[in-house]
């Protein structure tokens, strides 16, 4: 446990920052330590997608927004079911213990100074207000006088304009009993969203774009080189027709390296919290099930949220389109810039694909 309690109003005018008290957070699930929660996690959320999809396939529920037909999963794939189950959980016995790696060099987690880290953020939402009235000078705007006609009708934005000073905004300070500036309530919410909302949705976004440029150039260097292609990469291949829990049907050491590393490699450089690399590892390992799932389904947000989806990923695993489609698992950016993205019509192909099959 550790204290803060060095909070003076400064000579500066703004307002004091809170005292906290920092203790060590408790784990999400009482009774099960996060540790073991980001190891299990992204293995369970892999099976619930899988079975969910495995379920639809296997009543046949529905038919029209199938990308093959049953009959070419069983004569067109070149591995059985029983040798994509075993490797996918072999897959993931690697996978669990590069988390557990991972947890341990992960800083124990503390809460109590969220408050703290709040007000920090209102600091420095006060400060950049200090810069208004020059950059507004230098548009030929007099921030001062039109601060001065909006005191009385528009006190907060007056408040703005005069590089935020916000004398009428004070509270009492609960250590010496004066009065003391504090931050208006607009400053908080700003200062709320920047570090509940923004923050964590930066750290998210650099974790995609790092993982899928981590698996995009790694996936076409394995389609470029005949003897990657050949020792590794061609495992996944046997499935021309990808269906959901085959998704992490790979060589085990393609398996670490393109998907176990590179989701790690993702989680450390984007300064992910234990907690954020739980939720980040789980979406990965459902929006990889979803791209090998082998239905274009119109209410599946996860296919409608991004054009990188089973009916994109599908024709990366076609003999036609193998050359293409090699962005994974969020979106297809590299594809687009580096011109791998399929282009053309693909009803025509799938046709023949299944009357060849008819005719065998």
């Amino acid at each position: 446990m550790a204290t803060n309690g060095t909070n003076v109003t400064s000579a500066t005018g703004l307002p004091p920052l809170p005292a906290y008290t920092v203790v060590e957070a408790p784990d999400l699930i009482s009774w099960f330590p996060d540790f073991y929660l980001g190891i299990v996690a992204p293995i369970i959320a892999y099976w619930i997608i899988s079975i969910f999809f495995h379920v639809i396939d296997s009543l046949d529920l529905f038919p029209q927004y199938r990308l093959h037909t049953p009959a070419e999963i069983t004569q067109r794939n070149k591995v059985s079911r029983y040798e994509v189950l075993r490797d996918v959980i072999f897959q993931q016995i690697i996978q669990a213990v590069m988390g557990g790696v991972l947890g341990m060099t992960d800083p124990p987690q503390y809460t109590g100074m969220e408050e703290h880290d709040v007000a920090v953020w209102a600091t420095r939402v006060r400060l950049a207000q200090r810069a208004l009235p020059a950059l507004l000078g230098v548009l030929g705007i007099n921030a001062a006088t039109i601060s001065k006609n909006m005191a009385v009708s528009h006190p907060l934005l007056a408040a703005v304009l005069a590089g935020g000073q916000y004398p009428f905004v004070t509270e009492l300070s609960g250590s010496s009993g004066m009065k003391v500036p504090a931050f208006a309530n607009w400053e908080l919410l700003v200062a709320k969203a920047i570090y509940h909302v923004i923050i964590p949705a930066f750290q998210f976004f650099v974790g995609v774009v790092v993982l899928d440029t981590w698996q995009y150039f790694l996936h076409r260097l394995m389609h470029q080189n005949k003897w990657l292609y050949t020792t590794f990469h061609s495992r996944h291949h046997r499935l021309y027709v990808p269906y959901a829990y085959g998704a992490l049907y790979n060589h085990p050491f393609e398996g670490f390296l393109l998907d176990t590393a590179g989701a790690g490699l993702a989680y450390k450089l984007a300064f992910m919290t234990p907690r954020q690399g739980i939720v980040f590892w789980s979406m990965s390992s459902i929006k990889t099930v979803d791209d090998h799932c082998g239905y274009a389904l119109p209410w599946d947000p996860l296919q409608r949220i991004t054009s990188n989806n089973a009916a994109y990923h599908d024709i990366h695993h076609q003999s036609w389109g193998i050359k293409t489609n090699f962005a994974q698992p969020f979106f297809t950016f590299w594809d687009k810039l580096l011109g791998t993205m399929w282009h053309g019509d693909t009803s025509l192909k799938y046709e023949r694909s299944k009357t060849g099959l008819r005719k065998s």
